[in-house]
């Protein structure tokens, strides 16, 4: 059996290769397929046999912004996905859904800030969670006429990760340009509100190509345990826990299980698409997967993991009192994990969703920490934050629980 020096090697190249060899893994983006090909290539040395389910992605290149109110320059970031635009028009504000529905915006710029720019909006086809409210600040912007969107927002690191400010429209499915600035620097735009700007966004949409990546084990029709993370990041971060420990984790279980011999069938899946606007990947694997639900005997999903401080988590969701009893009996053979609290944000809520159970993978620090952390989604999210012993732990716990199922 391979030894704890071995795997820790391995997590270390591999996580090199993923965060620092590729230079993005945005989904649509060369980078992401290299990283696509990179897994699929291990999976195969290490006897699996491998699938990959192809769909259409849109990467963006964004060359930046400009935004120029009276003789004042502001700061602004292209909104991601977002087209370009440059505009000469006048400055209206909305700063709740009540303005947004009562103002005349035809031909204008509109000002989003305060209570409406408090929350990410979901993007228009974003399937899992889409609120009545965002659907109609979406459908009124785009009915508005504007002709662009500035948006001014604080932090919002449940939806949006770390980043400060976050993009409060990040959909490639919405039309109308749009950038976004600090609250600090929305404020001193709002003065401005009835006077002409001009704003000037250099961003483009390049229609791209992403893929799913599974390995299978045992034999084809017995009940199934699928074990996900999802392997895109996004874009100007390495997305070390966000995803890459995630991925790494699967390759070293793929490594620990490829003599697997047992009663279930495993299949590993690199998700792909969980940090893009319309999770392409996994839509297209629902769609895959539509009458095969039933035959999943719980999901396993990995994201967050791996992170320097405090100890790994197992959350449960729905487990039968069986499955849980052995995990919780395989938590306390592995002194660095615990249990964690619940925690939608990751493509566990996929199986949920679907009713099949699952048990999700994390950093305890992280879950505690979700709604503040200025981590992921952001260059800060990069190798020196991860530790490999408990990627490795963690992938020796989760063999220990499969072959006991």
């Amino acid at each position: 059996m391979m030894n704890s020096i071995d795997l820790n090697e391995k997590c270390r190249k591999w996580l090199k290769t993923l965060c620092v060899d590729i230079k993005e893994r945005t989904t649509g983006s060369q980078g992401n397929r290299d990283a696509t090909r990179f897994f699929r290539k291990q999976l195969k040395a290490l006897g699996w046999k491998t699938e990959s389910q192809g769909f259409e992605a849109v990467d963006w290149i964004d060359e930046g912004a400009t935004l120029h109110a009276g003789n004042k320059e502001f700061n602004v970031l292209v909104s991601p996905w977002s087209n370009g635009c440059s505009v000469r028009a006048v400055l209206e504000s909305a700063s709740s859904i009540g303005e947004l529905e009562d103002g005349d915006f035809k031909g204008k710029v509109i000002l989003l800030h305060g209570e409406i720019a408090s929350e990410q909006l979901m993007p228009k086809n974003f399937a899992f969670y889409n609120p009545e409210s965002h659907q109609r600040i979406i459908s009124l912007l785009e009915n508005s006429g504007a002709r662009a969107i500035i948006c001014a927002t604080g932090r919002n690191a449940a939806l949006a990760g770390g980043v400060y400010p976050f993009p409060l429209i990040e959909d490639g499915d919405f039309n109308v340009p749009s950038v976004y600035m600090t609250e600090e620097e929305g404020l001193k735009l709002a003065g401005y509100s009835g006077k002409e700007i001009i704003l000037n966004s250099v961003s483009e949409r390049i229609p791209g190509k992403g893929y799913n990546v599974s390995g299978r084990k045992g034999q084809p029709g017995n009940s199934r345990i699928v074990i996900t993370a999802h392997i895109d990041s996004k874009k100007g971060s390495p997305g070390a826990i966000d995803n890459a420990t995630g991925v790494v984790v699967l390759l070293l279980l793929a490594d620990l299980l490829k003599d697997y011999s047992g009663k279930r069938q495993i299949e590993i899946i690199a998700f792909n698409g969980e940090d893009y606007y319309s999770v392409p990947g996994q839509m297209a694997w629902i769609m895959a997967n539509q009458d095969k639900f039933d035959n999943i005997l719980f999901n396993i999903n990995i994201d967050g993991a791996g992170y320097k401080e405090g100890k790994s988590a197992f959350s449960y969701y729905n487990l039968p009192d069986q499955l849980r009893d052995i995990a919780s009996r395989t938590i306390e053979k592995h002194p660095g994990i615990t249990e964690g609290k619940l925690w939608p944000q990751g493509d566990h809520s996929i199986f949920i969703h679907y009713g099949r159970p699952a048990l999700a993978v994390s950093s305890d620090w992280f879950i505690e920490n979700i709604d503040n952390q200025d981590i992921t989604h952001t260059p800060k999210d990069n190798t020196g934050i991860v530790d490999c012993n408990k990627l490795v732990e963690l992938a020796v716990a989760l063999r220990d629980l499969i072959i006991k199922v």
